[in-house]
C-alpha cells in the first residue's frame, strides 16, 4: 500500500511513418528527399503541469503500475515496452501472453539505475509514488537523462475524477504512440458498455457503500476523489466516505459504523485474502451492528478494477451486478 500511502523496438511504429522518397527529382543534385514525420506528430500534451512534445512515437517504454501496463497492453503497443513493474494482482487473461513477453524490471518500484538499466525513452507511472524525489525517480531527473514522462492524470487530481478522465488517459495515451484511433474505439465500446449498464440499473435506489481496502486499528477506504467513486455511482452505490477529498484514506471504524454502509465492497489484492478481510470485518464487535455486517452483505472486486485504467467501465458491470 505503500505507492498510495506516500504519494524492442517499435514495430508497430513503421507503419506509421509516410513512406518516403524513394529518389529525388531529376535534378542533377541527386540528394533524397528528408523523411517525413510519422502522422500525428508532432504531438505536445500537458500532462500534471508537465509539457512534452513528441516527434515521433517512443520505442522504449517502462510501465510502473498495473494500471498503466494494462493501458499500453489494450492499445496494443506490447512492442513498444521496454519493461514493466509492480502488479497490484494479476493482468487480465486477454493480456497474459503480450504482458509475458516483455522484461519486469522490478516486482515493485525499481531503483533509478535499474530503471536507466532498461534504457527507456518513456516512463509511464500510475501512482504519484512512481516518480517520488525521494527515491530518485523524479520526473524532472528522468528529463535532465533525457527521458520522456507521464503520471496517470488520477496520480495530480485536484478535483473529483470520473470516468472521462479514463477517456482522457487512454486517448492521450494513444496519441502518444500514434494510435489515436485505437484509443477512440476503446472509448467507444467503453461508452457503449456503460450506457447498458445504466439501462439495467435504472430505477434502483442507490445502496449506501462502505470500500474496505485493508487495515485494522482504521480503515484504509476510498474517498471521493478517485475513480473509485464514480464506479460506485455508476454501479447503482453511494460511497458513504466520497465526501472525503482524497482517493484513498483511512478511517476510523467509528466513523463506520456511524455511517452505516448497507454493503461492503472489498478489494482483493496482496497476501491478505478476501475470506480474510471478510473474518477480520464480521468478527470485529464494533462493527455487529452495521447492516452490511448484520446481512453479511459484500461484494468483490480486484484493486485494479478501483484505478483510472481501462477495467473501470468493466469494474462498474460486475460491481453493479453484485449490489
Amino acid at each position: 500500500m505503500s505507492r498510495r500511502h506516500t504519494g524492442i523496438r517499435a514495430l508497430a511504429a513503421a507503419a506509421l511513418l509516410v513512406p518516403l522518397a524513394a529518389c529525388s527529382s531529376s535534378g542533377s543534385d541527386g540528394d533524397a528527399k528528408p523523411a517525413a514525420k510519422a502522422a500525428g506528430f508532432p504531438y505536445t500534451v500537458t500532462n500534471c503541469g508537465v509539457k512534452t512534445t513528441y516527434d515521433a512515437p517512443p520505442e522504449r517504454a517502462v510501465t510502473m503500475n498495473q494500471h498503466t501496463t494494462e493501458v499500453m497492453l489494450e492499445l496494443g503497443l506490447k512492442d513498444h515496452l521496454a519493461g514493466t513493474a509492480y502488479l497490484d494482482d494479476k493482468v487480465l487473461p486477454k493480456y497474459e501472453k503480450a504482458y509475458d513477453s516483455v522484461p519486469v524490471v522490478a516486482k515493485e518500484y525499481p531503483s533509478y539505475e535499474k530503471l536507466l538499466a532498461a534504457n527507456p525513452d518513456f516512463v509511464y507511472g500510475g501512482y504519484a509514488s512512481a516518480f517520488l524525489a525521494g527515491d530518485g525517480r523524479s520526473r524532472e531527473a528522468l528529463a535532465k537523462s533525457g527521458i520522456k514522462s507521464r503520471l496517470n492524470v488520477e496520480g495530480c487530481a485536484k478535483k473529483p475524477v470520473s470516468m472521462d478522465d479514463v477517456y482522457r488517459e487512454v486517448r492521450e495515451v494513444g496519441s502518444t504512440f500514434g494510435v489515436r484511433d485505437r484509443a477512440d474505439k476503446w472509448v467507444r465500446g467503453a461508452q457503449r458498455e456503460l450506457a447498458a449498464t445504466a439501462e439495467k440499473s435504472k430505477g434502483r435506489k442507490p445502496l449506501s457503500v462502505f470500500v474496505y481496502d485493508s487495515g485494522d486499528k482504521t480503515a484504509f477506504t476510498a474517498g471521493g476523489r478517485g475513480i473509485g467513486n464514480d464506479i460506485i455511482k455508476r454501479a447503482g452505490g453511494r460511497n458513504v466516505f466520497a465526501h472525503v477529498d482524497k482517493s484513498f484514506s483511512d478511517a476510523s471504524w467509528e466513523s463506520v459504523v456511524k455511517n452505516k454502509p448497507e454493503a461492503i465492497l472489498i478489494l482483493d489484492y496482496g497476501a491478505t485474502t478476501v475470506a480474510q478481510k471478510k473474518k477480520r470485518l464480521l468478527d470485529d464487535p464494533v462493527l455487529q451492528d452495521v447492516p452490511a455486517i448484520r446481512n453479511k452483505r459484500f461484494a468483490v472486486l480486484p484493486l485494479s478494477d478501483m484505478v483510472t485504467g481501462v477495467r473501470a467501465p468493466e469494474a462498474v458491470r460486475k460491481l453493479a451486478a453484485q449490489l
